[in-house]
């Protein structure tokens, strides 16, 4: 059996204005930054501290082992193994032990993309994972020569509560576990479809959205903002915040501002923010971010071939899309055209001899796509990402290529054309609205090919070559960042990364100014 945790008390007369307030500028649509719907949604900026990460990505670009959670021992050879040891007393928020099968579940989701529509490239680099049912122990082994970057597996948001989901699926967590290692996609089609889909915040179940993190979900407001209040059995520290509401990017941060609800945002402008205002206690930091804002093409339909891919990428001119991407943001941007790594990581100078050719404009090589129409798509209404659609329709139109704003049509890569795996292998098609998605993306997770050493300049060489030639995804611009924090906010420390300024919310610090009512 499995105990619950008692319902806390509700705090009578109070709206989730009362409350710490943090802003996205991003949708809340799912807590599961694995699937399609929730890598394109950065779903890890809500979901970092509720599905915590093996290895917490820091501000200064280090890698911090979670040994709250588990240990790591990394075993060398042709074939990388990495040994993973959880703590004794992991458990998730209702009690049942974390365990091997959780991170059995994000493995196989990953390997089973098809049928999971899941978004886990670095999958692709592992031959196998050993784990019993039930056990605190489990070992990946990786493919020959690879797992360069095995820190970044089991990411923020990634690794859901597999016992929640057998229950639901009704199947028990063993029969789930033998499933997975079977791969048996009948007994795993619900299975799939509750972790897909299940995890959206439109349809919250509290039975399902556990949390093995310092913060679990409490509720869903009418705006789509999120309560996360304090995970009472976190087997680490516990939060210094008991509560804090996360906003959703649509919401109207100058109503939530003047009503006093935001106290940290995570946005890509600061137009909201009155700063002339003396009683404004938001202080606006603007930034250069690591991640890398590209477009993410399709599998199929109009990308369905390479040399397809290969010929758009010829029309698509990044230095007047980072140009136009700047005169939105208020702020230059530069051009981005490195796939594998940061344009922040000083190796990313190195390869500019393969960088540089490409980019700008070839009309001749572009042209083999004449008549094509290009449906793109981004998180809208954006200003500044229909800036950069716009600016990619200008320069394809000389190549007789039709670039439209297909933002209203779709937004994210599970509204992508693209190739599937069937039960025996085949490949599927699958329709979609989109050819192509714009989005952030961060390089060290998004290239499961990439198999090489950071830092070891020419196997970086080749794989970013490779990344030309496959044409999957196009790099166009640095991500903008601004941070708007107030000043009574402490143990804020700032990160343009995946999971943003919030990688350590359950830090940060909280003593609301007293107001001439109090006083009287």
């Amino acid at each position: 059996m499995v105990a619950c945790a008692p319902a806390p008390e509700p705090e009578e007369d109070l709206s989730t204005l009362d409350h710490f307030g943090y802003a996205l500028s991003t949708p809340l649509r799912t807590t599961n930054a694995a699937s399609l719907v929730g890598a394109s949604t950065s779903a890890q900026l809500l979901s970092v501290r509720i599905f915590p990460s093996v290895y917490v990505a820091g501000p200064s670009g280090q890698m911090i082992p979670n040994t709250d959670l588990v240990s790591t021992q990394v075993l060398p050879g042709a074939n990388r193994q990495v040994i993973y040891t959880l703590s004794e007393d992991t458990v998730w928020s209702d009690g049942t032990p974390i365990t091997c099968t959780d991170y059995l579940l994000n493995y196989k989701a990953g390997v089973m993309s098809t049928l999971f529509e899941s978004y886990l490239p670095l999958t692709e680099q592992i031959e196998r994972m050993s784990c019993e049912p039930g056990a605190k122990r489990f070992t990946v082994v990786f493919k020959e020569d690879a797992g360069a970057r095995w820190r970044q597996l089991f990411s923020p948001g990634t690794v859901l509560p597999a016992h929640a989901i057998a229950e639901k699926a009704g199947l028990s967590t063993a029969a789930l576990h033998d499933a997975l290692q079977a791969e048996d996609r009948d007994q795993l089609e619900e299975v799939a479809r509750i972790w897909r889909e299940d995890f959206n915040l439109d349809s919250f179940d509290p039975a399902l959205q556990l949390s093995s993190g310092p913060y679990r979900v409490e509720s869903v407001g009418e705006s789509g903002e999120v309560t996360l209040v304090a995970n009472e059995r976190y087997f680490g520290d516990q939060p210094v915040l008991s509560r804090l509401v996360v906003w959703p990017g649509e919401v109207d941060k100058a109503a939530l501002a003047a009503e006093g609800a935001i106290q940290i945002a995570d946005a890509d402008n600061y137009d909201w923010v009155n700063r002339d205002d003396p009683m404004n206690q938001l202080r606006v930091e603007d930034l250069e971010g690591i991640l890398t804002e590209s477009l993410v093409l399709g599998s199929s339909g109009v990308f369905y071939g390479q040399p397809s891919r290969q010929a758009f990428t010829a029309c698509v001119d990044q230095r007047a899309v980072a140009a136009a991407s700047s005169a939105v943001a208020g702020r230059e941007l530069p051009v981005v055209g490195t796939h594998v790594v940061s344009h922040f990581d000083p190796v990313a100078r190195q390869l500019a001899g393969v960088v540089e050719p490409k980019l700008g404009v070839d009309t001749e090589q572009a042209s083999a796509l004449w008549g094509t129409t290009v449906r793109i798509g981004y998180q809208g209404p954006d200003e500044r990402m229909a800036a950069m659609v716009e600016s990619i329709r200008v320069s394809c139109e000389a190549a007789g290529i039709t670039v439209v704003d297909a933002s209203a049509e779709g937004s994210t890569m599970a509204d992508l054309a693209r190739l599937g795996t069937g039960p025996w292998g085949e490949e599927l098609y699958l329709e979609g609205s989109l050819d192509a998605v714009l989005r952030p993306v961060d390089p060290l997770v998004e290239y499961g090919g990439v198999i090489a050493e950071d830092g070891n300049v020419a196997a970086l060489w080749e794989a970013e070559e490779q990344a030309w030639e496959e044409a999957r995804i196009i790099p166009l611009a640095a991500q903008p960042r601004t941070f708007a924090i107030d000043g009574d906010v402490g143990n804020v420390v700032e990160y343009t990364g995946s999971t943003g300024i919030g990688w350590n919310m359950d830090r940060w610090r909280y003593e609301a100014p007293i107001t001439e009512e109090e006083e009287e």
